[in-house]
């Protein structure tokens, strides 16, 4: 029997929630009500965590909120007590898995909480948000969103059957056993793009070929944070970072940006990092229309790679720019870093004689990363484009070394 935490308003929604409380008793399981409610709570079930405790976790006090009235301040308390509250009880050993259900704003705050969990604890949300844009409510985790089809409002029969499904699949999840297999290798995540991937293949096959296991994050913003999740949550044992193209997005204002923390995770949990300029002579936008007019107006360089992606050259002003960022990241970590440059190319398009051929730009950023760059920190610099197999092979071998320096620091 499993204990499966249930989490939302149950002010308004309780007579939904003793209904889905009812079928997961059914099911087998236990359950364990957190309430997100600012209003009230409901005596059709026992609830385990009331509000308050929820808003304590959020910095303030229940009977303070309801005295402001003040909607907006109060969702945002409960967004940051409820993520508080569940990963304690994680933490405790307290529950196996989560559900919660809700409109956009019971949503929010059930996301919040669930998004503080591990990857591969269940996690099942039923919402009137689930047929459209869900990202910012899954983020980088592995939340189940079902459409509701219905308001989440009453009990009838559409409800009915969204709501004991899936009840049944918070059931199924926790029941699934997952075993450890006697194959799992070391892991090392690589970051990836369509400019980059011959070599990040090449780099697997490798990698494997030595005993470990690569996941590859496809580097469209997602995939970069994901990636550094994972890292965070301590899953990855060292990073093959051939693929930094997100900050030239964030730099740039395109559509992949991963965020300021990109490239971060690596050195703050201190496990080996190799850094290569990879496909930062690119921003990337949607359609031609897409791209902002003030690039337009400066005559800047685009590529077409395929009818839904607009690729722009950056210059010689951002790549100094990111320049610098990779060398503050490196300089703060704690684990063992360096950087692999390629002097011919940091993409196909930027090989030589293709159209984003700049190697004035090229060398304002390899210039900045070792102007900034801390005494220590190894920069190898190859008379190869990214893709050619020479620069796979050292970024292999210099993999491998900075993991060997890893493990030596721990036997000190």
């Amino acid at each position: 029997m499993k204990k499966i935490c249930m989490i939302g308003a149950f002010d308004t929604k309780g007579p939904e929630y003793a209904f889905l409380r009812e079928c997961i008793l059914a099911g087998g399981h236990e359950v364990l009500a957190v309430n997100t409610a600012v209003l009230g709570s409901t005596d059709l079930f026992p609830v385990d965590v009331e509000a308050d405790k929820v808003a304590e976790a959020g910095g303030t006090n229940l009977e303070r909120l309801r005295e402001k009235k003040d909607r907006g301040r109060a969702m945002k308390v409960m967004c940051a007590g409820a993520p508080a509250i569940v990963k304690s009880l994680h933490d405790q050993g307290k529950i196996d898995g989560i559900i919660g259900m809700g409109g956009t704003g019971g949503t929010t705050v059930v996301t919040a909480a669930m998004r503080a969990l591990p990857i591969g604890i269940p996690k099942v949300c039923v919402s009137t948000a689930a047929s459209g844009d869900v990202a910012a409510y899954v983020g980088t985790k592995d939340i189940t969103m079902i459409p509701s089809i219905v308001d989440v409002a009453g009990i009838n029969r559409v409800s009915r059957i969204i709501f004991s499904r899936a009840a049944g699949a918070i059931c199924g999840m926790v029941e699934a056993d997952i075993s450890e297999s006697k194959e799992d290798r070391p892991v090392i995540a690589a970051s990836m793009f369509g400019n980059t991937t011959e070599c990040v293949n090449d780099c697997a096959k490798r990698l494997s070929a030595k005993g470990y296991e690569v996941l590859i994050f496809h580097a469209t913003g997602t995939g970069g944070k994901t990636m550094e999740g994972l890292v965070h949550e301590g899953l990855v044992d060292a990073v093959l970072d051939i693929t930094t193209t997100e900050w030239a997005d964030t730099v740039c204002g395109g559509m992949f940006d991963a965020g300021t923390e990109r490239l971060d995770a690596p050195g703050q949990r201190g496990i080996p990092h190799l850094i290569v300029p990879g496909c930062v002579d690119m921003a990337n936008f949607g359609g031609l229309d897409t791209v902002p007019e003030k690039y337009k107006k400066a005559k800047r360089t685009f590529y077409e790679w395929n009818p839904s992606v607009t690729l722009m050259r950056t210059n010689k002003e951002e790549n100094k720019r990111m320049g610098k960022v990779f060398a503050e990241k490196a300089n703060a970590a704690k684990g063992p870093v360096a950087f692999l440059i390629p002097l011919k190319g940091v993409s196909i398009l930027d090989g030589d004689g293709q159209p984003f051929c700049d190697r004035l730009a090229d060398e304002a950023m390899f210039g900045a990363i070792k102007s900034d760059l801390k005494e220590g920190v190894a920069v190898v610099e190859m008379d190869n484009n990214i893709n050619d197999p020479e620069f796979s092979a050292k970024a292999v071998e210099m993999m491998l070394d900075l993991i060997e320096q890893a493990k030596q620091q721990v036997r000190r």
